[in-house]
């Protein structure tokens, strides 16, 4: 097997360039000195060669800076003084940022491939848009809506009357019902969209299961991970804000309402009905309890338990999760306690 350890193999990722100094500066948002040079393509520090673009946004990494081959860094104007002569400094105070662009610029998503697979089934009176692409073997309901440019990859389904807009990328496998879908919309393959919420009532007979009446309403700009699911509300619609980004295999449970801007990394859950405000973090497998309310801008540490509300602003950790300076705290003082304990004299035996 032949290893690439370059950025971007282009057996599978769409190349574009070489560009100019000044193409990649004004893509990154950047400020440069001028020079006539040409680059090819992205690499980390550690391999990049002349041709190539690198960054630095850590300072762990200022030894593979002070030894990178790349023909240019983009760092923070504090770190311009560490990049080798050899390199020119590309000067960002948003150093990642300016990464992603320039990272796009070289390798740009393939266009879409407008036009329907022949081996695709499409329901009556489905809109789909002639610019966009369905793949094979997809599914696409009566009634369905699909938007300009949006791409539906292989064995997608795609439920009646769901609407999706423009510029969408739906993964392999997804499934998709009881939906509306704004633009620029990715979902990664095999995610859920739209199936029951958890939701039953408990009688003498056993369990009773209450209707699922809600929809899912996915704002632009969203981002769903790989086999993540999110449930229809049972009488109100489950809502994902703009711009929100939700990493692979979370759990968002029926009538849940996200914000705007908000990240939940992997394995992250949300209870029924919980509602988390604008800009709010999650860490991976943190879990909200149904009708709670998270705050503003909050931030809940990986692995915690949140029982009750959170401020706006606040930062909770653990299990029922609290403020984490008072997590701190406590594991500050338990610690002082047990290394006391160990400089304690053993006490003598009594008879």
């Amino acid at each position: 097997m032949r290893e690439d350890p370059s950025a971007g193999d282009p057996r599978f990722f769409l190349r574009a360039g070489p560009f100019s100094l000044a193409a990649v500066v004004d893509a990154a948002r950047a400020e440069a000195p001028p020079r006539r040079v040409m680059f090819r393509g992205i690499a980390p520090l550690a391999v990049a060669g002349p041709e190539e673009v690198s960054f630095l946004d850590n300072r762990k990494y200022l030894p593979a800076l002070e030894a990178t081959g790349a023909g240019a860094v983009i760092v923070h104007p504090d770190m311009a003084a560490k990049v080798p002569q050899t390199a020119v400094a590309i000067l960002s105070t948003e150093v990642y940022a300016a990464w992603a662009r320039v990272a796009a610029l070289f390798h740009p998503q393939a266009p879409v491939a407008p036009g329907i697979h022949p081996t695709a089934v499409i329901g009556a009176g489905a809109n789909i848009d002639p610019t966009a692409e369905i793949g094979p073997l997809s599914v696409v309901g009566d009634g369905a809506t699909i938007g300009k440019r949006t791409r539906v990859g292989p064995l997608v389904s795609i439920g009646a009357n769901v609407e999706i807009g423009a510029d969408c990328r739906i993964g392999s496998h997804a499934s998709i019902s009881h939906a509306l879908i704004g633009d620029r919309v990715y979902l990664y393959p095999g995610v859920r969209i739209g199936q029951e919420g958890f939701g039953f009532a408990i009688t003498g007979e056993g369990f009773l299961t209450v209707p699922q009446l809600g929809l899912v309403a996915i704002h632009d700009d969203v981002e769903i991970g790989a086999n993540s699911t999110v449930d229809r509300g049972a009488m109100t619609s489950t809502e994902i804000g703009a711009g929100t980004r939700i990493d692979n295999l979370a759990q968002i449970a029926h009538g849940v309402r996200i914000g705007r801007c908000c990240a939940l990394a992997a394995q992250a859950g949300i209870s029924g009905s919980a509602i988390v405000e604008d800009f709010s973090l999650l860490g991976g497998q943190a879990g909200v309890a149904g009708h709670l309310r998270v705050g503003k801008g909050a931030k809940i540490a990986a692995q915690s338990g949140v029982m009750a509300d959170v401020p706006a602003g606040g930062e909770f950790g653990g299990t029922p999760a609290q403020p984490l300076r008072d997590i701190l705290r406590e594991i500050a003082w338990l610690r002082k306690t047990m290394r006391a304990q160990k400089r304690k004299p053993a006490g003598k035996e009594t008879e």
